[in-house]
Parts: C-alpha cells; sequence; structure tokens
C-alpha cells in the first residue's frame, strides 16, 4: 500500500521515454519523471521515492526532499496566492495547498507560517492547514521533567510562545521577556517544566536544575574570554539587558556567576565581573 505524501520505497518496473514506472501494488504503476532516473537504475531494483499527486492529481513519485510530509508540522513560505487559498513552498514541482477555510489569517505572498500537513479526507488531496490546535495530539504525554524536546514555535502570545513539541504536542515556552530573539518558524530545544492536566506541557528554553546554570557558567567564562577578560554586567544589570547580551534571564546569569565566583574564575567588581589574573 502506498503512503501518500511520505517516502516509500518501490521496485522498478519498466522504462519509458518518460522515465521509470514503479510498482505501486493495489494503486498500480506510479511515474518517476525521467530527470529523476540515473543511469545506475534497471528494472527489478528497489528505489526510495516520495509520492504525491501532480497537477492532474495523478500519483508522481520523486526523489527530491520535500521541506515537510504527511504528519509534519512545518514553516513554509507563500509561492502565490489565487481565488481559492494560498500556494506554499515546500521543495516540490507542485505547491503545497492551504484553502481559505484553513487559514487563520489570509496569508500573503512571501510569508512564512506554520502549517500541518496532512490528506484531506474528502478530496484526497495533500494540502496544509494553519490551524494547528486542530492537529495537535491530546494525550497527555510521558515527558519526565526536564526532558529535552524538540519545539517549533507558531505563535506568539502575552505569556509567552506557543510551540508543536516533537511534532505532536502542544506546549509553550512562558516569559517572551528573556527570550526575544524567538520568531515564529523557530525550531529550538527547549526542557519539559510540566505536563498540563489537559495535556500540554509547559517549557523553558532553558536546562533546568543546577546543570542549567552550570553550563551557561562556561557560557559566560568563554564570553569573558572572548571580551578580553572583562564584562560590563553584574547582578544589578537589567534583565533586558542581559537577555539581548547572553540570551538567558537575569536568575540564570546570577546563578552562573556566583558558580564562577565560588570557583574562583572570576572577580567582581563595581562595574562588571572579570576573569582572575585579567586586569581591565
Amino acid at each position: 500500500m502506498i503512503d501518500l505524501g511520505k517516502w516509500n520505497e518501490l521496485p522498478i518496473v519498466r522504462f519509458t521515454d518518460h522515465g521509470a514506472y514503479l510498482d505501486g501494488g493495489e494503486t498500480g504503476e506510479i511515474l518517476m519523471p525521467r530527470q529523476y532516473v540515473s543511469p545506475a537504475m534497471h528494472p527489478g531494483d528497489v528505489v526510495r521515492v516520495f509520492v504525491y499527486l501532480d497537477q492532474a492529481e495523478r500519483l508522481v513519485a520523486t526523489t527530491e526532499q520535500p521541506l515537510a510530509q504527511v504528519g509534519d508540522f512545518a514553516c513554509l513560505r507563500v509561492a502565490w496566492v489565487n481565488q481559492y487559498g494560498a500556494f506554499l513552498h515546500w521543495g516540490l514541482v507542485k505547491d503545497l495547498f492551504v484553502p481559505f477555510g484553513e487559514q487563520k489569517r489570509r496569508m500573503e505572498l512571501g510569508g512564512d507560517y506554520v502549517v500541518h500537513v496532512h490528506v484531506d479526507p474528502e478530496s484526497r488531496r495533500i494540502v496544509g492547514s494553519a490551524k494547528i490546535e486542530h492537529y495537535l495530539d491530546s494525550h497527555p504525554p510521558l515527558y519526565p521533567r526536564g526532558t529535552e524536546v524538540d519545539a517549533l514555535i507558531w505563535q506568539r502570545t502575552p505569556l509567552g510562545f506557543k510551540a508543536v513539541v516533537d511534532n505532536r504536542y502542544g506546549g509553550l515556552i512562558y516569559g517572551d521577556r528573556n527570550y526575544a530573539d524567538l520568531r515564529v518558524g523557530d525550531r529550538v530545544r527547549a526542557y519539559v517544566v510540566q505536563v498540563r492536566p489537559d495535556g500540554k506541557l509547559d517549557l523553558s528554553a532553558e536546562p533546568l536544575g543546577t546543570a542549567r546554570f552550570r553550563d551557561f557558567a562556561e557560557t559566560l567564562r568563554q564570553e569573558l574570554r572572548e571580551a578580553g577578560g572583562f564584562l560590563p554586567f553584574t547582578d544589578k544589570s537589567d534583565a533586558d539587558a542581559i537577555a539581548d547580551r547572553f540570551g538567558v534571564s537575569k536568575k540564570t546569569f546570577k546563578r552562573a556567576v556566583g558558580t564562577l565566583y565560588k570557583d574562583r574564575v572570576i572577580r567582581i567588581e563595581p562595574d562588571g565581573i572579570a576573569l582572575t589574573g585579567q586586569k581591565k
């Protein structure tokens, strides 16, 4: 059985001027256009191909790498718009269609949007939807506190950033003030703070516990070396200034400074911190 919109391993049946025909089982033969056929291919060879629908809605196989496959959440760019919806570039000859009914707000040419890729149950076409909430798994995941996860940022809110976690669950990275560099479409490593009763995840963009402060302590030491041994930041520095310079919260910065001071790596001066043995 063919997995539409996904990678398949199919045997070559025959060659024609149009390309190679692959054995699609019950669906019949599937054309792999000749631009994807190599001289090393022979009848009977099994090839790994991505199967989707061409402009005439016929099954077609390609060796091109799509930017997303069925079941994926991805950030894609709008290639063109018509009276029916938007068409997003996803790495294949035929663009991915997102009907107006599946857009949270009207998509604009050149804009980047996070969508879910799936097969429409009525038309059997591969389409995208920007209504992310409809496609997230609502079953509570079994993530212990501190688990490192993949997070795709899909919306900014007053509380922080909504994210798709491990291509499956919904999560929220709290405290957007400390993560000002995050943008919709970014993929980041995040850490599970807790699993809420509704199945959604509270996330942190920084590791939890003492490892979090130890990791940044090493980063801060390297920053000091690269800055010539002195940085004009103390525990009195503004939290936003710390976040802009180092990408961490003030709490993380203070704990890292404390770790380095305890280890006698730095000395604390009225206007900053310095590596021991270094002069301003």
